[in-house]
């Protein structure tokens, strides 16, 4: 199965894409979707869609793994992000993609096995669990792929 995630964020949203089979998991692609600061919150949201639309029609994953949310500090990032999160589900939808969403801790302790475990920790899990030499880069771009991961895991293919 081509499982797609997503770290949501409106100046970054990283994506990763993986196949997840019975006894391997594969890099497909990986990556960023930058939109530059200070630009309308509207055009932000018409990249990351047009974006999306455009990594999901070049790699056509089944479903879309996307990190919930977690603030606790800062009102006006969560709801930026918030936004981001919607378009980003909102384009699974209309590709027709199960969308599965999984909390921060979730990953953490499927990933690592420890709920707080540093985002070093998880991001070497992703590098091992996917064979890489090193590990993804930006740090967006390693969360994207450590929550697809997390689906193959609770879809029971990885």
């Amino acid at each position: 199965m081509r499982i797609i995630g997503i770290d949501p964020g409106t100046g970054i949203l990283g994506f990763g894409v993986i196949d997840a089979g019975k006894r391997k998991t594969k890099l497909v692609t990986a990556g960023v979707v930058k939109t530059p600061a200070h630009t309308p919150l509207p055009e932000r949201l018409s990249e990351i869609y047009n974006s999306l639309n455009e990594i999901i029609s070049e790699t056509d994953p089944q479903m879309m793994a996307i990190e919930k949310l977690f603030f606790a500090q800062n009102v006006t990032t969560a709801m930026s992000v918030a936004h981001a999160r919607g378009v980003a589900m909102l384009t699974g939808q209309q590709a027709g993609m199960t969308i599965e969403e999984y909390t921060p801790l979730q990953i953490k302790q499927t990933m690592v096995g420890y709920g707080r475990a540093s985002k070093q920790q998880v991001q070497e899990m992703v590098r091992l669990q996917l064979g890489l030499k090193d590990v993804p880069k930006p740090d967006d771009c390693a969360d994207a792929l450590a929550v697809a991961i997390m689906a193959a895991y609770v879809a029971k293919y990885a």
